[in-house]
């Protein structure tokens, strides 16, 4: 299991932005907690399960043992973790 990080520094609102993903959400979620990030940061409504974090908290990411991805490995991480996510749901689903 791993944390993965890009180096996108995508500009909004007056700071950099880059994306966070890991080998499942739980894994995520924990990871983000322990950085002090909020739960309801977390996208989710979007193509691919990920946080948005700064520069800043990338660089503390990256000291906590996240991997710095390159985009190839970031989406096929995030591909990995959203067919995870439909598997479990419709699992959950069956009668």
């Amino acid at each position: 299991m791993a944390i993965y990080i890009d180096s996108e520094a995508i500009r909004w609102r007056g700071r950099q932005w880059c994306h966070m993903v890991a080998d499942t959400l739980e894994e995520l979620h924990v990871f983000a907690a322990r950085l002090g990030l909020e739960r309801r940061w977390f996208q989710d409504r979007c193509r691919y399960p990920h946080y948005d974090v700064t520069m800043a908290v990338r660089s503390k990411a990256l000291r906590m043992g996240a991997i710095d991805a390159d985009r190839t490995m970031l989406i096929a991480c995030c591909k990995r973790v959203r067919s995870q996510a439909l598997s479990r749901h419709s699992q959950s689903i069956l009668p």
